[in-house]
């Protein structure tokens, strides 16, 4: 970085309403810089909406800098915009996440520790199976992100081993709540020490006065906020802690009336600690949960939510727990900076990636022209899936295009381990995701946590012998 006559150079950061928060927390992440800085808010709210008209219109003066560093979506002619401020005019990089490196840092990872919402997990079938079974899958949702197992009762299903399974479960560490509308599995699950008792309304009530379990109180009739108050109400003059869940109801069964209670409630009850059950939604709508799980754990950290209710049953919706785990932490961090959540970490974006190609197809045809040995290098850009080594260089995106021009036909093994490596390039194409030879793709939370475990051995101890023992045995060529 340039020194002036008068110190460091000081730069001048334009950016929008939204981005401003964020701009500075990356700009102080990177202390100590050796430059100077301001920020300057241009008068919009998106900073990607700026051109260089714009700034030329409502930006008079430099404000003293020494360079003006804008948006690198800004359009327009930053020459001519230099030439009026008197000072040169920069592209900083499309994301503000690539700041740090846009200016040769590297950036600080994210404290994802904190969270304030708990994670309810319900077992919705724990009444069909024993102990061990009920145990087994405690340890599984806990280790994925819970924070309290919820025993799931089925109408008209005996569970004559309710206590048994809460003392269990308590034994262990857990902390446990018992999830029915039968008045006597409630008032069992309280007298076996659950932690927690799902649900009362305003007419059974008279359970949490017979237990010290917290009560989770609903509405008496569905939508009804009213009794939902009057039963929390009747909590408070008891002095007893609770958790209130105005319901949130399935997609065209009430949804976005239900989010209206509880955006009703949070503003009625600003301390109240709520409780939002989710399974409604991420089990109910065939769609990808990891979307899901990021809006409705947004909505709940703006509504402070304190606990959500997650179901886990469906195999779309499999991974759910860890994802609801990501999500709150994500949106903790998001909301603690002021910033959107964006750049905090890619577990939520197991599909596509925001920058999934950063070789343009110039730039790897350098890289194939200077190639010296037979090994095959696999690529992505944007046109299609790259192959190449010293005989020839080979663009497509469909595998099987490929096979005649390879001459792998007496090479078992070398083919198969192109196969492979191909298979996974045409997936991140399609999708959009990064691709890196001889490397996993990447799916974040929507990745079963034993395969996550099995890959992250693999990566970090075998990758390179596997690799090695499919490279042609030859000594690359000077």
């Amino acid at each position: 970085m340039p020194m002036t006559a008068r110190g460091p150079e000081h730069l001048l950061f334009l950016t929008g309403k939204l981005a401003r928060p964020s701009l500075r927390r990356v700009l102080e992440s990177m202390a100590p810089t050796p430059f100077t800085w301001d920020i300057h808010e241009l008068g919009l709210s998106v900073a990607a909406l700026m051109t260089a008209d714009m700034i030329g219109r409502r930006l008079p003066d430099s404000k003293g800098a020494d360079r003006v560093v804008v948006p690198g979506r800004c359009r327009g002619d930053l020459v001519a915009l230099s030439q009026r401020l008197g000072v040169p005019v920069v592209r900083g990089p499309e994301e503000l996440a690539d700041l740090p490196r846009f200016f040769g840092r590297a950036a600080k990872p994210r404290d994802l520790s904190r969270y304030e919402t708990l994670i309810f997990a319900e077992i919705v079938e724990a009444s069909q199976l024993d102990i061990d079974a009920i145990a087994a899958r405690a340890q599984s949702l806990v280790a994925d992100g819970a924070d309290v197992i919820d025993l799931g009762c089925l109408p008209a299903t005996p569970f004559p081993h309710l206590e048994e399974a809460v003392q269990h479960l308590r034994a262990g560490g857990y902390r446990v709540s018992v999830d029915s509308l039968d008045r006597d599995e409630l008032l069992r699950g309280g007298r076996a020490g659950a932690d927690y008792l799902l649900s009362l309304h305003e007419d059974s009530l008279d359970i949490a006065d017979a237990v010290a379990s917290t009560p989770v109180v609903i509405p008496r009739e569905p939508g009804d906020l009213v009794s939902l108050q009057r039963a929390m109400d009747a909590l408070d003059r008891r002095g007893r802690r609770y958790l209130a869940d105005p319901i949130l109801d399935p997609i065209h069964f009430g949804f976005t009336e239900s989010i209206a209670r509880y955006h009703a409630l949070r503003r009625a009850r600003p301390d109240a600690p709520i409780l939002m059950g989710i399974g409604n939604v991420t089990e109910l709508t065939h769609a990808d949960t990891m979307g899901m799980n990021a809006l409705l754990f947004g909505i709940a950290s703006e509504l402070r939510i304190a606990a959500v209710l997650v179901v886990q049953v469906s195999e779309h919706a499999r991974s759910v727990v860890r994802e609801a785990d990501q999500a709150r932490r994500i949106m903790f961090a998001a909301r603690a900076e002021d910033a959107l959540p964006k750049d905090i970490a890619d577990t939520l974006m197991a599909l596509h990636e925001k920058r999934p190609h950063p070789h343009r197809s110039a730039d790897i045809d350098e890289i194939a022209a200077a190639v010296r040995d037979p090994n095959f290098r696999v690529m992505l850009a944007a046109d299609g899936v790259h192959v190449f080594n010293r005989d020839g260089h080979h663009r497509g995106i469909d595998p099987f295009d490929f096979w005649p021009r390879l001459g792998l036909e007496d090479d078992a093994g070398h083919a198969f381990y192109l196969g492979v490596e191909l298979g996974r390039a045409q997936i991140a194409w399609q999708l959009g995701k990064r691709y890196t030879q001889d490397e996993e793709l990447r799916w974040g939370a929507a990745l079963p946590r034993a395969a996550d475990d099995l890959l992250q051995q693999k990566a970090a101890g075998s990758t390179m012998t596997h690799v090695a023992r499919h490279r042609r045995d030859v000594k690359e060529e000077p």
